[in-house]
Formats: structure tokens, C-alpha cells, sequence
């Protein structure tokens, strides 16, 4: 029963994996359309959630809405065969409201909800590596109310507080056939919620420079029932009893920086640099409510490494009614060789922005922007699996949304 126990420990290895390849930036449409910039420059409520420093410093209440489809696409190849994920849409969404609690005031609140984690790979079910994945999918939404305040003419400082919401469904093949031929089932669905905060200081240093610092925290999604489902021949139900786990399951924290200036006036540059704490991700525990001599309680290795992303944006202002922006970033992988896995084939990344505002009446802003996602070719192996060969993702993540000010 030996490599029933290995299918068992590396389906569940999977679950580590609601990081990296699945955090998203794409929290604002103009930050998005800038490279994902907007720690320093004040457009919008998202400040919410890119810098809440920066909430203090609006005008108005405002509100905000927009939704994106993302759409990857992930190749394989080795010496044997190659596979490319079978394509799907994912719909990430933001909301928020926010402003100056009345004209003038130095306070100001507001709340948002995002999706700064989520997305999916599904492979075929005849593909090489089904007895490590065959399909993953992620969805999370974070609610945060912020409260900001406006110390002087120069600086503001802003906190949110985080809960946070996740789900997770994972489906792997097992290596033994029914009478039918068909590969055994295991499925795993989880729900996870954590908590944590979202802290900003905005440097207003004149109308044609601004900087920002934010700092948002670790967030541990506990996953205290989760259920694991197994559909295997009847001589092996023992073994594999339908069962529910625990485990905790790390969000990296996030420090940023961010400079924004006019070198003239319809321009405006944004320099940003993050840095993700992805090495909370060392490890992966995961505790059955009901274990045998085949599916026993797993301590996996993940081993991965923090990371330092610069970003690069512009806006340019033809008139009162349009703007254009553009972007650029290369976003690191955390993923260290050895535990690159076909659930996560994560590699360095080269992102492409670009949109559009339109101004059809005072109060109101529309938004369209683009973001184009493209990781370098990547020979790895996943030493865990033992299972390796060379992986290439693509993206495209085209966005609308607008917003209203009171």
C-alpha cells in the first residue's frame, strides 16, 4: 500500500499552494493599467486597499466598482509528452466606498471588498501528471473596513482591518483503475478564514510629488473542517475512508514603497517596489480527523523565498475627459527548484499593463485597463512528486469597472 500512501501525501501537498501563482494585483483598474503602481499617487477609493493613508486625502465620497476575467494558460513538455491546461475564465471583483466623513474633515472612512487571491489550472484527465493534479481552484474575498487621518497639509496615516475568506477545491487522480479502467477519485474541498491588517502613510510633498510606505500583514487561513472524498474500488474503502482535516495555511505579508511625481503637468510617473514574505510558506501540516496505515496525517516542505517586485506606471492626461496609462513589473517567482510543482508551475514573471479613463460627466469615471502576464520558460522538478519537466504560463486579464463621486 506504500504508493497509495505517496498519492494520498502528494495530493494534499497541493493544498500549499493557494499562494503565490495565485496572488492577484489587480485591486484598481488605473493601478492595474499602471503596472500595478499605487502606493504613493492617491486616484481613487481603491486607495483602500493600496494605501489607506491615502483615503484622507480625497475630497468626496466616492464609490467604486470593477471586474476582471482572467484567463491563463500553462504549458508542459518533457522527453515524453507535451500538455497544455485545458482554458477557464476567473472573475475577480472590488468594491469599495470611502471618503472624508464631512467636507473638510481631516478623518475619513471606508470599506472594501476584494479578491487578492484566487484563480485555477485544470489539466486533462488523461494527462501525465493526474496522480499529482488534475485540476485546482481558488476563490478568496477580503473585507476591510479603514479608517484615515489627515495629520497636516503633508502627511496622512491609514489602518484597515482584514478578515479574510478562501476556498480551495483540488481533484487528483490515485494510481489504481476500477474495473472499468478508470483511475480512482480523490477530492478535496476546504474553507479557510483568517484575519489581519492593512497599514499606510501617505507623503503629500507638493501637487507634483507623493510617496507612500504601506504594510499589510500575514494572514493565516485556518482550515478547521475541511473534507477530503475518495472514490476508489471497494477493497480499498478502508484505506481511504471520506474523512474532514485541519490545517493553517500562511498569506505572505506585503511591505511597499512608493514614489509618485509630475515631470510635467498631464504626466504623472509611479515607481513601486514590494516586497512579499513568501518564506511563511516553509511547510504544510495537514492533520486528518481519521487516518490508517494509508492516508496519514502529511508534513510537506515548500521551502520558499521572499521576493522584491519593482513596478513601473504613467498616466498622461490628453484631456478633461480621456487618459492613457501603461505599465511594466517583473514579479519573481518564490518558488525555489525542487518544489516546482504541476499545481503551482510557478516562474519569473513579465507584466504588461495598459488602459484607458473616460470622463463622460463630472462626477462620474470609467475605467478600462489590460494586464498581460507571461513567465519565463521554466525546467524544474518537483522532488516531492518526483515529477519534472518545463512549464511556460500566459495570461491575459482584460478589466472594467467605474466610479461615482458624491
Amino acid at each position: 500500500m506504500k504508493k497509495f500512501v505517496v498519492a494520498a501525501s502528494l495530493f494534499f501537498s497541493s493544498f500549499a499552494s493557494f499562494g503565490a501563482g495565485y496572488q492577484l494585483n489587480l485591486q484598481g483598474l488605473r493601478q492595474l493599467a499602471m503596472g500595478g503602481t499605487g502606493t504613493a499617487w492617491t486616484w481613487d477609493a481603491s486607495t483602500i486597499f493600496y494605501n489607506p493613508g491615502g483615503l484622507a486625502t480625497m475630497k468626496n465620497i466616492q464609490a467604486y466598482a470593477s471586474v476582471l476575467a482572467i484567463m491563463p494558460n500553462t504549458g508542459f513538455s518533457n522527453a515524453i509528452v507535451t500538455a497544455n491546461s485545458v482554458q477557464q475564465t476567473f472573475v475577480p471583483f472590488n468594491i469599495y466606498v470611502g471618503g472624508p466623513i464631512r467636507e473638510g474633515s481631516p478623518w475619513a472612512v471606508g470599506l472594501g471588498i476584494y479578491t487578492p487571491f484566487g484563480s485555477g489550472l485544470k489539466w486533462d484527465d488523461n494527462w501525465t501528471g493526474r496522480y499529482i493534479i488534475e485540476s485546482i481552484k481558488m476563490q478568496s474575498v477580503f473585507i476591510q473596513p479603514t479608517v484615515s487621518y489627515r495629520v497636516g497639509d503633508v502627511l496622512s496615516v491609514g489602518a484597515g482591518f482584514v478578515y479574510a475568506n478562501g476556498t480551495v477545491d483540488i481533484n487528483q487522480a490515485l494510481p489504481v483503475q476500477d474495473l472499468n479502467g478508470s483511475d480512482a477519485q480523490a477530492k478535496l474541498h476546504g474553507n479557510g478564514s483568517g484575519v489581519g491588517v492593512n497599514l499606510g502613510v501617505h507623503f503629500k510633498l507638493g501637487d507634483a510629488l507623493q510617496l507612500g510606505l504601506t504594510y499589510r500583514s500575514q494572514i493565516s487561513m485556518k482550515v478547521n473542517s475541511g473534507s477530503a472524498t475518495f472514490t476508489v474500488p471497494a477493497s480499498l474503502s478502508s484505506s481511504f475512508p471520506n474523512t474532514s482535516f485541519a490545517t493553517k495555511l500562511p498569506l505572505p505579508q506585503v511591505a511597499s514603497f512608493g514614489l509618485a511625481f509630475r515631470p510635467v503637468e498631464d504626466l504623472t510617473v509611479q515607481v513601486d517596489v514590494n516586497y512579499t514574505g513568501w518564506h511563511a510558506y516553509d511547510s504544510l501540516r495537514i492533520d486528518f480527523a481519521q487516518t490508517t496505515s494509508s492516508l496519514q496525517n502529511n508534513h510537506a516542505p515548500r521551502h520558499y523565498r521572499n521576493t522584491v517586485t519593482p513596478r513601473l506606471g504613467f498616466c498622461y492626461k490628453l484631456s478633461h475627459t480621456f487618459s492613457v496609462m501603461a505599465g511594466a513589473a517583473y514579479d519573481p517567482t518564490p518558488v525555489t527548484n525542487g518544489f516546482v510543482s504541476p499545481d503551482l508551475p510557478d516562474a519569473d514573471r513579465i507584466v504588461l499593463t495598459c488602459g484607458l479613463s473616460v470622463k463622460p460627466a463630472p462626477r462620474l469615471t470609467i475605467l478600462a485597463a489590460f494586464e498581460g502576464v507571461s513567465s519565463v520558460r521554466r525546467a524544474a522538478s518537483y522532488n516531492f512528486g518526483n515529477f519534472s519537466g518545463t512549464y511556460q504560463t500566459m495570461a491575459a486579464t482584460p478589466g472594467i469597472g467605474l466610479y461615482y463621486n458624491f
